[in-house]
Formats: structure tokens, C-alpha cells, sequence
């Protein structure tokens, strides 16, 4: 697979999660899952006009491209002219709502002065191994590409014209497939139709459909005809109308805020609430970082996983959009499903629970579900939620109290811990703020639930007595905190007790975890240190001072809404609506949001459409929509 980092769109419904690139490029497609499997190494598609080699759609010298979402959905168009045969292709990408069937609708439109005679031609691979070997089949009028457990296949109302199964690769650049083969070993097949001669003037209307297969469900040989000519009748006119509805009505259910005239910051809000649902794993609750950029790891340890800890901030901003049954599902399933017997969770998984790569331990992956579960228990005010989770918390809590005795007791080599950037191991200021918002949350959820357990004096007693030692500890863990982290010679608290450089994770003993108040003098000297050296030229943030992640010194949009986070919560409204500006202004011109920003090119560098980014800017944007500033 050609290393393709960044997916500028995406689409989907609550199956199947679909990416594309600027030039309208499919790059990855999700079924069942968010984050896996993907199944295309490439899907390329070209046009063949009268003697003309393969025009490639997506990359030609001559094509001019023009990209919008219909708006207010997730129905994508990509604008093409061809300027050699002035042949104008409007391709409109959507995934139905209640199929999981991507459709490709293309509408040419011959703007020439002579008759252009089209072929369309579809050529893609399917990754594949010695584990997940992928074949080609040619089968009722459809290309079928199998695996094992999988069967890909896309077809259109139209009979193919050729197809070709082994060998692929030189014909679909020629423009001219085909072979005797209706079967075969090869993972990249091509297909091509004849769509006739479009004169000038004349419009014709071709739609392609991507339907994946559970093959454990269907019968490769002798269902899957049956369900493509299923799908071979759906209205698909009626489709694209129900799709743009859908995504209508779910955007004003829950769009919370009136932004009046400020449209640059409507459309990031528009597009985290139609993005936040191709990123959740319908069935368990699991939330995505983000669509996969980086499978062969080049620059990163892949994205496109669940960490436990993100829930803090993502679970917070499904709950100021009215998100709630998502966050529900996350905790009460997703959760449970993955914690430990000793009450941890691990570093990251996939979204249907299964436990994904890690290289580490972090603590504040824990610390952050017993937090996050409070937290929504705050907006809804349903204690049976409460009372559904507490025996997750408090085995939570049990494991964390392990880990503070071992820190508190200068014994923390037995049990090291990364930091939330997954780099330093050992003692960190946010692990321990995250483990005293824990502490705080199991106090609160003990409040509110003590009442649902009246009647059993055993219950009520273990209460009272983690009650009081929870209590104990959070009196230690501040006190720790307060000695251990500040740095006299810097005037400013530090990130850790080894490299001691400061961070904008430091933020996080005021915000979320309100360890330190946001006006007291030491972390007053904190931020000023921060400004020096973690703010930008261009007035973006990075993570922490030297940080060389993926070329660093770019800023990070987490990092600068973390800030706007912290000058909410200390009155600094002038300086919060900067950051904020920064982000907007930082965002793609579909209103994704990046991890980080180029400072160059004031756009996305790096995963684009990142969970936490856009939860962030939820979170925020919530608080000055609270505090009159919108």
C-alpha cells in the first residue's frame, strides 16, 4: 500500500466507516467496526475516452478537482473535469443507512464539441498474507474478492464488459482488461463497463456498489447472488434522499448551540457531531482515536484503537451533545468487557474489546473510567448508571491503591507507568492528578448510590470503610503532588521526576482533575513558563518542551485547547478565545480537525479527523457557549 497518512473525508453509517482523499480517492473501508479490519490496500478508478489510455480519476495532469459534503450530511461529492476532452465527473460517495453497501454515483457530462465514447474502469486489492490469502472471482456480473472470512464485491446494474482477473496492473493503466480467467489466486483484479457514446451535451448517470460479505453468514458460491440483486433493486435515488435526511436530522438532534453568523466554527461543530458516529463500534460501545493513516507503522503505533483513558475527554463531549446513550454503552459495555480481573485496564484496544498491541502500563487508563464515569453520571442524574458501574469502580480503585502505596512508599520500580504521551516511564504529574480525580469520583458516586444499598448493612459497611481510606489517600496523593512536582529552581510545576521539563499535561492537575486551583500563585508561574516555551510563533502549542514526536514542534490541537480549557476555568476569556481561533482557523476545509498543525501551512499535519482533538473542541466550545461568548 502506498503510504497514504491522510484521509481528508469520511463517510459511513453505523457499520461501516469509509475514507477518501482530496482528489475523491476511496483509501480505507471499515465494515462491522471502526477500526477493523480495513479492506483495501488500494481501489483506483479511471475513465477510457475513445482512443485514450486509462484517465486515472483521482490523479491526472489534467484533471481539476472541486470536494464538498452535501450539506449537513455525510454524503460526499468530488467535482472532476477532465480539460483534455472537457468531460466533467461529478462522483457522489455514500453509505446507505440501513445496508451496509457504499455507494460510488457518477454523473458524466460531456461539456465537448465531439462525442466522447466512456469506458469506466474499477481496479483494487485487498490486503492480504499467508494468513488472509485473497482471490479474485468473476461472478454474476460482479467482482468478487474473497478471503477466508470475507467476500468484497462491487457491481453495478450494468452488465461488466471485461474483467481480468490475474496480471491487472499494466492493462488498467492501458485501458484495455481482460483474460480468460474467471478465477484466480491474485488479490488485485480489475473490471471495466461500457457506458456507450455521451455526446455533446448529454449527461449519463453510472453507480457502482462496494457491499462487503461475512462469509460465515452467506455463502460465498450460493447466496451472494440472491443479495446482490437484492441490493441491484434498491431505489437508489430514493437512498441518496433518505441518507441526506438521516444525517439532517441526527445533525439537529444534537446540535446544541446557536452560533448566529460565526460559520467557520459551525462547520467543526457540524462535522464532529456527523463524524463522532463512524468512529463508535455500534455493537460495544468502543470508541476509535481516529481512522487508521499509518498501517505499516512508519510513523507512528498506529491510531485506530480505543484508549480506555481518552473516555475523559470524549465521553464529556458525547454528553454535552446529547451523546448520552453512546457514552452509556461505553461504560456499562465497552468497560466491562475489558477490564482486568484485577481491576485495570491496559493500554488500548480494539473497539469490539479485544485487546490490541500495546507496549506498556499506564495508570491514568484506569484512573480515567473511574473519573469519566462520575462524569456522565453528572449530566444525566441516573443513579442506576451509577449502581450498574460502581463494582467496576471500585475494583478500579482497588488496583489503583496498589500502585499509590508503591509511589508513596518509594517502591514505584516494582510497577513503572507510562504517561499519557506513552514515551516516559515512571512517576508523572498527570497520572497522579488523574488518580486523585478517581479517588474524588468514587467519593461522589458513593454519595450518590449509598441510598440503592440501605437495605444491606454488609454493602453500606465496605463502603464506608474504602470510604475513609479513599479519603486518606487523597489528602496523601495532593500533598504528594504539591511537594514532589514544583520545581523552585524553574518556578513552575514539571511533568515527571526524572526529566523534569514542563508539559501541557501539568494543565491537567487543574483541568479536568482540580488537584490545584487555576489561580494558585505556583501554577499562575506555570503557565507563564508554558507561554515561553511552549507556545508557537503561530500561537498553537506543543506538547512539551523538545518534543520531537513525528518531526516535532508542531503544535497540537489538544494542546492548544487544553490551554483555552485552563483560561476558561481561570477567567481569561481573551486568551481562551485565541486558542480556540487558533484551532478554527488551523482547521481542513471540510472542518476536521488534525492532531497537529503545520505551522507553515496552518493546516492538519497529522491524523485527520483525530477523537480527541474534535472532543476537545467540544468541551471547550461548550464552556463558551455557558459563558455568553459564543
Amino acid at each position: 500500500m502506498d503510504k497514504k497518512y491522510f484521509n481528508d473525508t469520511i463517510i459511513g453509517n453505523k457499520n461501516m466507516t469509509v475514507s477518501f482523499s482530496k482528489t475523491g480517492e476511496l483509501l480505507r473501508l471499515f465494515n462491522q467496526a471502526p477500526d477493523y479490519k480495513q479492506f483495501f490496500e488500494f481501489f483506483h478508478v479511471g475513465v477510457k475516452v475513445n482512443d485514450s489510455a486509462n484517465i486515472y480519476l483521482h490523479s491526472d495532469i489534467n484533471n481539476n478537482y472541486k470536494q464538498y459534503y452535501i450539506d449537513g450530511t455525510n454524503v460526499l461529492v468530488t467535482e472532476i473535469v477532465n480539460t483534455y476532452f472537457n468531460l466533467k465527473v461529478t462522483q457522489i460517495d455514500y453509505v446507505l443507512i440501513k445496508e451496509n453497501v457504499l455507494i460510488r454515483r457518477y454523473r458524466f457530462e460531456n461539456k465537448n464539441n465531439i462525442d466522447l465514447n466512456l469506458s469506466f474502469l474499477a481496479y483494487s486489492k485487498l490486503f492480504t498474507n499467508i494468513n488472509n490469502d485473497a482471490c479474485g472471482f468473476s461472478k454474476d456480473d460482479a467482482l468478487l474478492q474473497y478471503t477466508h472470512d470475507y467476500t468484497v464485491c462491487t457491481f453495478a446494474k450494468e452488465k461488466i464488459a471485461s474483467v481480468q482477473i490475474n496480471n491487472s496492473a499494466e492493462s488498467f493503466m492501458s485501458g484495455v482488461i481482460g483474460g480468460k480467467d474467471y478465477i484466480g489466486m491474485s488479490p488485485d483484479s480489475a473490471i471495466s463497463y461500457d457506458l456507450g457514446i455521451l455526446k455533446p451535451g448529454e449527461e449519463r448517470v453510472f453507480n457502482l456498489y462496494i457491499y462487503v460479505n461475512n462469509n460465515s453468514e452467506k455463502n460465498l458460491l450460493n447466496d451472494l447472488e440472491q443479495e446482490i440483486e437484492r441490493f441491484r433493486k434498491i431505489d437508489l435515488k430514493k437512498e441518496l434522499d433518505d441518507t441526506k435526511k438521516y444525517w439532517r436530522k441526527y445533525l439537529k438532534e444534537h446540535s446544541k448551540i446557536d452560533f448566529k453568523n460565526d460559520d467557520k466554527i459551525k462547520k467543526v461543530y457540524d462535522r464532529t457531531i456527523l463524524l463522532f458516529p463512524l468512529l463508535i463500534n455500534d455493537s460495544t460501545g468502543g470508541i476509535s482515536a481516529g481512522v487508521e493513516s499509518d498501517e505499516y507503522k512508519t510513523k507512528c503505533g498506529r491510531y485506530s484503537y480505543c484508549w480506555p483513558r481518552d473516555a475523559a475527554f470524549i465521553t464529556e463531549a458525547f454528553d454535552a451533545l446529547d451523546m448520552t446513550k453512546e457514552t452509556d454503552k461505553f461504560y456499562k459495555v465497552f468497560c466491562k468487557m475489558t477490564q482486568s480481573r484485577d481491576g485495570g485496564w491496559e493500554q488500548r484496544f480494539y473497539t469490539d474489546g479485544r485487546l490490541a498491541p500495546c507496549w506498556g502500563y499506564q495508570i491514568d487508563e484506569t484512573a480515567s473510567v473511574v473519573f469519566g464515569v462520575y462524569r456522565h453520571y453528572e449530566k444525566t442524574k441516573n443513579v442506576k448508571f451509577l449502581k450498574d458501574t460502581v463494582k467496576m469502580c471500585e475494583n478500579a480503585i482497588d488496583f489503583i491503591d496498589k500502585y499509590v502505596v508503591d509511589v508513596l512508599d518509594g517502591k514505584f520500580e516494582m510497577k513503572k507507568s507510562y504517561d499519557l504521551w506513552e514515551e516516559y516511564e515512571g512517576v508523572s504529574l498527570y497520572s497522579m492528578s488523574a488518580i486523585f480525580g478517581a479517588y474524588n469520583a468514587i467519593l461522589n458516586i458513593y454519595k450518590e448510590v449509598k441510598a440503592e444499598f440501605s437495605s444491606n448493612r454488609l454493602r453500606i459497611e465496605a463502603m464506608e470503610k474504602r470510604k475513609r481510606l479513599v479519603e486518606k489517600r487523597i489528602r496523601e496523593v495532593k500533598e504528594y503532588i504539591l511537594k514532589t512536582f514544583y520545581d523552585e529552581s524553574k518556578k513552575s510545576f514539571v511533568r515527571n521526576l526524572d526529566d523534569r521539563r514542563v508539559d501541557i499535561s501539568i494543565l491537567g492537575a487543574v483541568v479536568p482533575f482540580n488537584v490545584i486551583s487555576p489561580k494558585e500563585k505556583k501554577f499562575v508561574l506555570t503557565i507563564e513558563r508554558m507561554n515561553m516555551i511552549l507556545r508557537t510563533y503561530t500561537g498553537g502549542y506543543i506538547r512539551y518542551e523538545n518534543d520531537g514526536y513525528n518531526g516535532g514542534y508542531n503544535p497540537w490541537v489538544i494542546a492548544t485547547l487544553w490551554m483555552a480549557n485552563y483560561y476558561l476555568e481561570s477567567g481569561e476569556k481573551k486568551k481562551a478565545k485565541e486558542c480556540l481561533e487558533f484551532v478554527v482557523k488551523t482547521s481542513s476545509e471540510h472542518g476536521f480537525l488534525g492532531e497537529q498543525v503545520n505551522n507553515e501551512t496552518m493546516k492538519p499535519s497529522w491524523i485527520i479527523g483525530l477523537t480527541w482533538s474534535h472532543a476537545m473542541f467540544i468541551n471547550v466550545i461548550h464552556k463558551f457557549d455557558e459563558l455568553g461568548m459564543i
